[in-house]
Order: structure tokens, then C-alpha cells, then sequence
């Protein structure tokens, strides 16, 4: 779950571009199932699972029926995507979707979507023996990451200006575009000089050996929710209960994932996987280890979005004055709005004990 840019004015530009082909296509009308259930367009990732998949396989949807449209190739591209009513849920980076709000979409994120935490984190690597181990030491260095203008060049930009580098320094990174499978290689042929691993990609480097660890993103975040899920505000006022319904189910999801045994948890992923006619593998969630999500259920924290926000206005790519809470919705979380206790388990019962 990783996602894209080319700078920043190519950012607003796009997101601009995208708020006024969806001023044309701006219509709530939505499809039922036989049923009589709303039908929610989706994009979805080769080989892996989404948290509404989960749901809707684990049967947590009651009014909600999903239709996938294809894979996006990125979570700018996905909340665009929402944004000009080509699908109804995406999700991204927090900062894209602060972005993407601020640029004039009429989004708003509903629930967290992927996160990192001790088990499940994005590293930064150099070659053991490149003499790259400190945050001066990328000054003039080739960083590959596998978007501009999300998450990766946020979080690198933001180590770097903890670790006293100043702005002009932080320029002369050069950041270049690297798909996830390739970083490995790339590193390797020195073709970049330090690159973003995570997920299975980064498990299947490190036991090749030879890499160095330069930092975590939980060293610089802590346990932290980096993602949401979006809905288009025009969808939300004509079909609140639909979002609700929505909302719920992925909060369920993420809760059982949170509760439940890793075993388990990549069974149900490889049912869905196995059972979608996709032509897709089982290798990549082999390697799940955690949800990634630190608050139950997904609920979205104010922070998870202040501190994207604080960088993009220290960079001038936002302006200041923005109100983070403005940015996103728990209304419709179950484990937000006082249906489940915060702590229960995807049923809304007290976890057992041990």
C-alpha cells in the first residue's frame, strides 16, 4: 500500500486537473445489487488485500456491496480517482489527502488504511560499505523511492530536518523514481545510492544480505496510521448510511486483524486472493505481520495528519492555518462513535483475556 508525484507544482497541478474533470461527473447516484445493496467501485493491488476486501469477505457489510474497477497504480492516483467519481473509496497518504482537499476536492477520509508499527515498517537502505550511514551523508546522494510527493519523500525529507540539515541541504537529495520491485537492483547496481524496502520486497533484500539500515519510519513516527480511506463529501450526504456501513465493516476488518492469530489472518488473504479469478500469487501476504494500525479499528488520530500537515506548510506546499480535524471524519467507526467499546474485538466484545 505505496503511492506518487513529480514535484510539487505537478501535484496541485493534478489535483486541480482532477477537481475539474470531477465537476463534470459529480453525480451521487449510485448502483444497487439485485439485492437492493449500493454498489461501491473500487481499485484494488495486484496480489494484495485491502481491509474492505477482508470485510466484505469476513461478511461485515450489511448494506454494501463492492465492485472492483481495476488496480491503481498509485494513492495519489486512487484518491483522484474517488475525486473525479471514477471509483467511490481510495485511499492514500495522509499528506496526499491533505493536498488533494486543499487543492478544492471535496474528499474526506473516514478511516485508517495501512500504518506502520515495530512488525510492519518502511526501512531506508545504502550497500554495506558505500559509506552512507548518516543523514549528512545523502547530501548530493540518488534516494529511489517509489513515488514523488508521498510518503517516502515526506518521511526522508522529515529525518532529514530532524537530524540538522537544513533546507538547502535537503535540496541537493536527489530523489528519483524507483517501482518497489526494481529498488533491490537498483541499489545493488548503484543505480541509486539508498532506497526505500518495505513489505515483502524489503524481507527478500534483507536476506540477500549486504544492506545497510539507515533508519525506520518508526523511528522518526513511532507506531503510527500514515493512510486513509477517502469518500467523496457529496456521497457521504446522500448516502450516509451506506458510508456507515462502509466505515464499520473496514473498522471490523482492521480490528480482526489487530485480534487475530498472523496465521489466521494470512488464511483469510489467501481465500480472497485464491477465490477472485485474478491470475495473482499468495507470495506477498506470506508475509504479513501485522496490521500496522496502531488505534483499534482504524480510528483516525489528529496527529496522523498534523505532522504531514506542519511539513508541506514548512516546505510551502500548504498553506498555514489548516484544520486538521477538518480533514477527516470518525463519525461512522464504530470503535469511535460509542457502538463498540474502544478496546472490544471485531464484534464489539471485551478481548479475552490472555
Amino acid at each position: 500500500m505505496n503511492f506518487r508525484r513529480i514535484a510539487t507544482i505537478a501535484v496541485v497541478a493534478s489535483a486541480v486537473a482532477a477537481l475539474v474533470v470531477g465537476c463534470g461527473s459529480s453525480s451521487t447516484e449510485s448502483q444497487t445489487t439485485a439485492e437492493g445493496k449500493t454498489v461501491l467501485r473500487y481499485q484494488g493491488s495486484p496480489s494484495q488485500v485491502t481491509w474492505y476486501e477482508l470485510a466484505d469477505h469476513l461478511g461485515y457489510f450489511e448494506r454494501v456491496s463492492l465492485e472492483w474497477k481495476g488496480d491503481t497504480t498509485s494513492g495519489p492516483q486512487d484518491i483522484q480517482s474517488v475525486a473525479t467519481n471514477q471509483v467511490d473509496i481510495g485511499g492514500a497518504f495522509n499528506g496526499s489527502v491533505a493536498k488533494l482537499q486543499q487543492a478544492g476536492s471535496k474528499i474526506t477520509a473516514v478511516v485508517s488504511a495501512n500504518g506502520s508499527d515495530t512488525d510492519t515498517f518502511q526501512g531506508y537502505y545504502s550497500l554495506e560499505g558505500s559509506g552512507i550511514n548518516t543523514a549528512r551523508d545523502l547530501i548530493g546522494k540518488k534516494v529511489g523511492i517509489n513515488t514523488l510527493g508521498a510518503y517516502h519523500e515526506y518521511a526522508i525529507k522529515e529525518w532529514l530536518h530532524r537530524q540538522g540539515l537544513s533546507d538547502d541541504e535537503i535540496k541537493q537529495v536527489e530523489f528519483i523514481v524507483v517501482p518497489p520491485v526494481n529498488t533491490e537492483t537498483a541499489l545493488r547496481q548503484k543505480q541509486v545510492d539508498v532506497g526505500n524496502l518495505g513489505t515483502i520486497i524489503k524481507d527478500v533484500a534483507l536476506e540477500h544480505g549486504g544492506l545497510h539500515e539507515i533508519f525506520r519510519d518508526t523511528d522518526l513516527i513511532g507506531n503510527l496510521a500514515i493512510a486513509s480511506y477517502v469518500v467523496r463529501d457529496d456521497f457521504i450526504a446522500s448516502n450516509a448510511d451506506d458510508v456507515k456501513d462502509f466505515v464499520q465493516g473496514t473498522a471490523r476488518a482492521i480490528r480482526w486483524a489487530q485480534t487475530h492469530p498472523r496465521a489466521e489472518v494470512v488464511a483469510k488473504f489467501e481465500e480472497i486472493i485464491n477465490g477472485r479469478g485474478r491470475a495473482e500469487n499468495t507470495n506477498f501476504v506470506q508475509h504479513f505481520k501485522s496490521a500496522g494500525i496502531p488505534a483499534p479499528g482504524g480510528v483516525i488520530g489528529a496527529d496522523e495528519y498534523t505532522l504531514w500537515v506542519d511539513e508541506a506548510v514548512r516546505l510551502g506546499e500548504l498553506p498555514a492555518g489548516i484544520d486538521v480535524t477538518k480533514l477527516f471524519t470518525n463519525e461512522f467507526n464504530p470503535y469511535a462513535n460509542g457502538t463498540f467499546p474502544p478496546e472490544a474485538n471485531s464484534d464489539g466484545e471485551p478481548l479475552a483475556a490472555g
